[in-house]
């Protein structure tokens, strides 16, 4: 690990001017990612602005009848809040399903929502990767792919984003509130908060440099039935193949989103249309342009059957 500088602010807009001043410094809070990459020098921070004493670590109902969390709220206190548990149960079990318990009491919601591939060309930095060194080229394409993207990838990059709590959010519809060293805010939905790679894959969000996320805030509740099915190699400390978060209705109508199987969480509403016809359908209109390679063409039948295995829940579950 290569030297730093450090500073602990207090409130979001001294984190966020701090940040203005001292260019390529790091937000740190739980460091559960960031401090493994620094580590491994493919993080290289030369000053680090430690964000854990400006509040934000509260969950508050909003006057819509939603819920504000704040951007520090740590991973175990969302997933067992009451009301998360209630009203967006998708949330509860999406968190529950990643990392381990040690990490969850840690790792922070924005955090959780910022934290970069686990693609091995990613993470070793004696193969070319252009998410970590733009390009350097993508040694995913012709190397080991198995667990990479199938849809929105591009020939600059074919990694998959790791979140679960970044699927949840996605078929929730949240939003992401933000500030800059100016004092200026904005909300940005979670459709428009991740980017596909196309040719610039180091950029994996639309933030700004200096932008702090602040909270992260959940619509009213959409009742009906949630939940988040994860497959994976093994059934802990592991990433997913293919995880479905999903709110599932009565009349059979719904949301799906998918990790997994894209840069960011995967969800596109008009296939949701197709939700009461079943799996096959459904799945046929979400990955309508998947580009898989000989290693991770499996993920279309998981997806599949990961669907199907919701739906039949969804119909046979008691009222």
């Amino acid at each position: 690990m290569k030297s730093f500088t450090y500073e602990r602010v207090h409130s979001p807009a001294e984190a966020a001017q701090a940040m203005r001043r001292t260019p390529g410094a790091r937000f740190i809070a739980g460091g559960t990612n960031l401090l493994d990459l620094m580590k491994l020098q493919i993080e290289t921070p030369q000053h680090l602005i430690d964000v854990n004493h400006i509040g934000l670590d509260r969950i508050e109902s909003a006057a819509d009848g939603g819920l504000r969390i704040g951007a520090l709220v740590r991973n175990t206190a969302l997933a067992s809040e009451p009301r998360v548990r209630r009203d967006y149960a998708v949330l509860s079990r999406a968190l529950l399903a990643g990392a381990s318990g040690q990490l969850r009491n840690k790792a922070t919601t924005a955090g959780n929502l910022l934290q970069r591939t686990r693609c091995p060309y990613f993470y070793d930095t004696a193969q070319q990767c252009n998410k970590r060194q733009p390009g350097s080229g993508c040694g995913a394409l012709r190397g080991f792919n198995r667990p990479h993207a199938i849809v929105g990838a591009s020939q600059a990059c074919i990694a998959t984003h790791p979140s679960d709590m970044a699927v949840a959010m996605r078929v929730l519809d949240a939003a992401v509130e933000t500030v800059r060293p100016d004092g200026a805010t904005r909300t940005i939905p979670i459709a428009d908060f991740y980017r596909l790679p196309g040719m610039t894959p180091q950029r994996d969000t639309n933030l700004a440099p200096d932008e702090l996320i602040t909270a992260v805030t959940l619509p009213r509740p959409a009742g009906g039935m949630h939940t988040y099915h994860k497959v994976r190699d093994r059934a802990s400390y592991a990433f997913a193949l293919v995880s479905v978060a999903a709110i599932v209705q009565p009349d059979g109508s719904g949301r799906v989103a998918v990790g997994g199987v894209a840069h960011m969480p995967w969800r596109i509403e008009a296939a949701e249309a197709e939700m009461p016809r079943g799996a096959a359908a459904l799945t046929a209109r979400l990955l309508a342009d998947a580009a898989t390679t000989e290693q991770n063409a499996f993920k279309l039948q998981l997806v599949e059957r990961t669907l199907a295995t919701i739906l039949t829940d969804a119909r046979t579950s008691p009222r």
